[in-house]
């Protein structure tokens, strides 16, 4: 019996978001483009800095994953989300909007004591976004937070790239796409970010094991991946490892392999203001696409029109009603 869509595990994060100019990285040492783990600690001292110079342009709900699944709910299809939250005001706040998007979670009412993952998001001019990163109570995901029997219950797992940076969190992902391939369940992954492919590909590796059903990525990451300057080359390599794929090119639309034949996605021209949790968008609106019987084409077509839309405007994630809006226009 199928009673969700997708069934994700991911970091559980409250992003706080900032828009900044090119020259604070310089001073701060910060890598541009980029998700950098960081301590509380110096996390702090660099939100500081970012306090006492610019004004907070949002405070959300984050997470790769959980973005992912927010837009799959809100687009109308039933998500449940694995992750770990503390018994902080942070964690209050989390579970909070979460349940306000009718995702279900394994979070109890009693959680345990720390501090909840926290992501400083600094947008750049030109859209980037660059993400420091400190993970608190989410580097302890594990694989006790994996239920089976819900697993069992679900179209499509979703496995968030970030994860392979901690050894217990990678040890969950690899139990929960064992456990959806012992039932039949669909398998997908998300490389999440560059810096994911380029220092720990080895992780990465590790938890795509012999392969999956679903591969997200961008045309950075699949180069980084494949070791590979050549796209074409790259995509060759990524049909090693994934039955079918979704590459995002930016402003170049998106590449699609549907384990036959490659699908070539129109972008939307669109002006830019913040490119954070386009990609999580892109693969919410795909998922939800294809969990409700779309082709490849089709769902291409709402992830890519979906994550036109959100760069627009600053966060990761729409309002509700912009999902809606956004299922209109494309029938």
């Amino acid at each position: 019996m199928t009673t969700y869509d997708v069934y994700g595990i991911g970091n559980a994060l409250v992003d706080k978001e900032f828009e900044v100019d090119d020259n604070f990285f310089v001073e701060a040492g910060i890598e541009k483009g980029f998700m950098t783990l960081m301590d509380e600690h110096p996390q702090q001292v660099i939100l500081d800095l970012l306090s006492q110079r610019y004004p907070l342009k949002k405070q959300a709900g984050g997470g790769s994953a959980a973005n992912t699944l927010y837009a799959v709910s809100q687009f109308g299809g039933k998500t449940f989300y694995a992750c770990k939250v503390a018994n902080d005001e942070t964690g209050d706040f989390y579970v909070s909007a979460l349940g306000d998007h009718n995702i279900s979670t394994n979070l109890g009412a009693q959680r345990e004591p720390g501090m909840t993952g926290r992501c400083l998001v600094m947008v750049t001019p030109d859209a980037e976004r660059t993400m420091l990163t400190h993970l608190g109570i989410s580097s302890q995901v594990s694989p006790s937070d994996v239920q089976e029997e819900i697993v069992a219950q679900a179209k499509f797992v979703y496995i968030e790239g970030y994860l392979v940076t901690s050894d217990s969190a990678r040890a969950a992902a690899k139990k929960l796409k064992a456990c959806a391939e012992q039932h039949g369940v669909k398998t997908a992954l998300t490389f999440s970010d560059p810096a994911m492919v380029e220092y720990f590909k080895d992780g990465v590796n590790e938890v795509l094991g012999d392969g999956v059903d679903l591969l997200f990525c961008n045309e950075q990451e699949a180069k980084i991946w494949a070791d590979e300057d050549d796209f074409e080359k790259a995509c060759k390599k990524i049909a090693t490892v994934a039955t079918s794929f979704v590459i995002t090119r930016g402003a170049r639309g998106a590449l699609l392999f549907d384990g036959q034949n490659y699908i070539d996605i129109a972008p939307h021209s669109v002006k830019a203001v913040d490119t954070n949790g386009a990609g999580d968008m892109f693969s919410g609106a795909f998922l939800y696409g294809i969990t409700q019987g779309m082709s490849f084409q089709k769902a291409g077509e709402l992830a890519s029109l979906a994550s036109a839309t959100v760069v627009t405007e600053f966060g990761p994630r729409l309002d509700p009603e912009q999902h809606l809006r956004l299922l209109e226009k494309l029938n």
